[in-house]
């Protein structure tokens, strides 16, 4: 996915690409042949001393370790989500990042959207009353998930250096069901359907309904085990009260599993309103977008029909790449700067924390607890290799 961010920021000078992978590096960046190649991304930072931002797309697993090494070095970032593949990680970049006045952005693009603004605005007019639930599902995972370790041996490609990819993740010898695009499925890289796509989902959510953070989480799956996350799986917050709104009880489905199809949706639409769905549900109506939270109706359509939208009165934007550009340039924090998106991943990767442990959590935000389930707190750090930190 990095080849899709910096082509979405080549008006600017591309000085240098760091890859694990020469293969993949010289089918990617093609485009880009007076930048500086590398394997290493902490040898590229060390020698490429007039770098001003950096892109890291990245496994999730490395997320992390790249990202505060351009941070330590005074470069701004843009980051791939989720944020991070761990609570604790994502935390201290968070904190990093605003102490040090780090221009950031996280890769939820249509955070800048117009589809956005539109559906914030359509729910703060209260055409659908006050929103006490919301159903989420995604057509995730499009990998092997719920699956064990391979036991067979693959040779290392000649162009990919397996300990680099590896980064700060425990050793295992190299298989191909991790690269170059399952990985997401596996517990030590990835964070799964959810961690994919639930950042995109929960982004227009939390907007539209300025939600704070969740005051519980429980999850339910197909089996899980110690390697991969499950092949579906449901997960259930709740948010509190706040504002004069009452509370939110956010569903999140994925591996085929879905919400009970609303009455008024007409039996000729399908379920899909792609990749999957959201279904707002207030006290005198619902709402349905894409997973995405793009295209909003009301429903039943025939309302649609006769909807007049309200007066924009949200700021639009001026695109989600460029909005980072320009922070990074000094203008204003761009929508999904990591004091927006780092909460938004931290609520995301909670789901992940349920995923593995039994029961209802209490989740304390602030001191970053689980409150009834010390076991649970298990999770929401990480551990290194060593030669890999975050200082």
């Amino acid at each position: 996915m990095a080849g899709v961010y910096i082509k979405n920021c080549d008006s600017e000078n591309i000085v240098a690409i760091a890859d694990v992978d020469d293969k993949r590096a010289v089918e990617t960046y093609a485009k880009y042949p007076k930048a500086k190649t590398y394997k290493d991304f902490r040898v590229m930072l060390e020698k490429e001393k007039g770098i001003d931002a950096v892109i890291v797309g990245t496994p999730d697993h490395t997320h992390a370790v790249a990202a505060m090494a351009a941070m330590q070095l005074g470069k701004h970032v843009y980051c791939a989500k989720p944020l991070t593949r761990t609570i604790g990680e994502t935390r201290v970049l968070t904190r990093t990042a605003e102490e040090m006045g780090i221009a950031t952005q996280l890769s939820v693009q249509q955070n800048a959207s117009e589809d956005h603004r539109l559906l914030e605005e359509m729910i703060t007019s209260g055409v659908i009353g006050q929103v006490t639930e919301v159903h989420i599902w995604s057509d995730r995972p499009i990998w092997p998930q719920g699956i064990d370790r391979p036991i067979e041996k693959e040779p290392v490609p000649d162009t990919l250096d397996w300990d680099l990819w590896l980064g700060p993740a425990p050793f295992r010898p190299y298989h191909s069901a991790y690269v170059p695009f399952s990985w997401r499925g596996w517990l030590d890289f990835g964070c799964g359907a959810l961690g994919d796509m639930g950042c995109h989902g929960f982004d227009p959510i939390v907007k539209a309904l300025k939600l704070g953070q969740p005051t519980s989480v429980e999850a339910s799956s197909t089996p899980i085990n110690q390697e991969t996350f499950p092949s579906g799986s449901k997960v259930h917050y709740e948010f509190p009260e706040r504002g004069g709104r009452p509370g939110v009880k956010l569903t999140w489905y994925d591996g085929g599993l879905k919400p009970e199809r609303p009455e008024e949706l007409p039996a000729r639409l399908e379920m899909d309103f792609g990749y999957g769905g959201i279904l707002f549900v207030g006290d005198k109506g619902k709402i349905v977008t894409n997973a995405l939270g793009n295209k909003p109706l009301l429903i039943p359509l025939d309302k649609m029909k006769s909807y007049e939208p309200p007066k924009p009165s949200l700021p639009r934007s001026i695109g989600h790449y460029q909005e980072w550009i320009e922070a990074c340039k000094g203008g204003k924090p761009a929508g999904a700067n990591w004091s927006y998106g780092g909460p938004l991943t931290e609520m995301v990767l909670l789901g992940n924390l349920a995923l593995r442990t039994p029961g209802k959590l209490h989740w304390d935000f602030e001191n970053m607890r689980i409150t009834n389930n010390e076991k649970a707190n298990e999770y929401i750090g990480a551990s290194y290799r060593q030669g890999w930190s975050l200082e």
